[in-house]
């Protein structure tokens, strides 16, 4: 159910993207750039991917949980829509949960990171989503299914969540008043994604963010907001950026003496670091990277066909047998690599279109056979 809720939502997303840019093009206002979009989606379709090879892991162990937790294993609430209402904030609850523990805590931080690495503001960014969430998220939704939410509901809820939080990705739309009080609009949401000091840490609530009232943790717009992380990725390639936290972590904890250290590098804040540790330096890294049009032409051709796969793979995953499936992964992720690389200036133009092709290919004949 939810690969074909994201499978139809995609033209939309796209179409609003659209209008955005146009809009930000008409008022000279435009905050694109074809690096950073590229990479944004590309970022989505890894998401995706991995979703697809792990929906077990994402919903199959609340399943699973589910009947040893509940409390309330027959109830009827929640199959009318005041349940459906429920569900969802008590989702949103959770979620705010794991939100602030994802920034607080450098281990998650690691999974976390990839959606705040753009530096810019942008619809793009929203669909920035991580990958790894599927291992370490699932926990924190574990008092749902003690409240007696079912797994169907559960489902729900998330869509529910994850798509409200498409539209409050953008720099068009100012203030809106008493709403900003309770909700995630635009404007708290610019803050969290800022990286000016008093905005770090704040503004988790994905719906609302009267749970950052409640806890300490709301801040308002009040000066121009700064994107991007306080240490930035230097780069375009999406399993990179993936993988550069965890790389960083491994580092950390190797050089960190003694379990004490090393449990605080993991698990503390992911600016911490033991005593007498070398600071870290940011580079400096520019907003977006110039493009020449033979790598701006294939990056785009490459994410084109990249993205027609994914739908392919979205359509008929529930039909691929485990072999298959890893198959269709692997060939998606070579040529999600190949468009960061090509970007990178690490792989020409011309062979980024071969592993294109051949992604492509490899992609259309597992999805074919199955």
């Amino acid at each position: 159910m939810t690969d074909d809720i994201v499978l139809y939502a995609l033209p939309v997303f796209g179409l609003l993207m659209a209008i955005e840019f146009g809009w930000g093009l008409a008022r000279g206002r435009n905050n694109y750039g074809l690096a950073d979009t590229l990479a944004s989606l590309s970022q989505g379709l890894l998401s995706q991917v991995v979703a697809a090879c792990t929906q077990l892991i994402q919903i199959g162990l609340y399943a699973l949980a589910f009947p040893f937790l509940t409390l309330t294993p027959h109830a009827a609430l929640w199959q009318h829509w005041e349940g459906v209402v429920l569900a969802v904030l008590l989702y949103d609850f959770c979620d705010y949960w794991l939100h602030r523990v994802s920034h607080e805590s450098a281990l998650f931080w690691a999974a976390h990171v990839v959606h705040h690495q753009s530096r810019r503001f942008n619809l793009s960014t929203a669909l920035r989503q991580e990958s790894a969430y599927a291992l370490s998220g699932w926990p924190f939704f574990l008092p749902m299914a003690v409240a007696g939410v079912p797994p169907a509901q559960f489902a729900l809820a998330g869509i529910v969540v994850l798509f409200y939080q498409f539209w409050i990705h953008t720099e068009h739309i100012g203030s809106l008043g008493p709403l900003d009080r309770w909700l995630s609009t635009p404007s708290n949401h610019r803050v969290h994604h800022a990286t000016n000091a008093r905005y770090l840490d704040r503004n988790y609530g994905a719906i609302l963010v009267v749970w950052d009232r409640l806890f300490g943790t709301f801040e308002p717009e009040s000066e121009p907001c700064v994107y991007g992380t306080v240490v930035p990725l230097a780069g375009w390639d999406p399993l990179h950026a993936v993988s550069v936290n965890y790389v960083d972590l491994w580092r950390k904890v190797g050089r960190a003496r003694g379990w004490r250290d090393r449990l605080g590098v993991l698990f503390r804040s992911p600016s911490w670091a033991p005593a007498g540790a070398p600071a870290a330096t940011p580079k400096e890294v520019p907003v977006d990277a110039r493009v020449a049009r033979a790598q701006a032409a294939a990056a785009v051709a490459l994410f084109l066909v990249s993205t027609a796969c994914t739908g392919g793979l979205l359509w008929r995953a529930d039909d691929l047998g485990r072999a298959a499936l890893a198959g269709v992964a692997a060939a998606l992720v070579a040529g999600l690599w190949a468009i960061g690389a090509v970007l990178d200036r690490r792989l020409p133009p011309w062979a980024a279109g071969l592993v294109g092709v051949a992604s492509a290919t490899a992609t259309l004949l597992l999805l074919r056979l199955a």
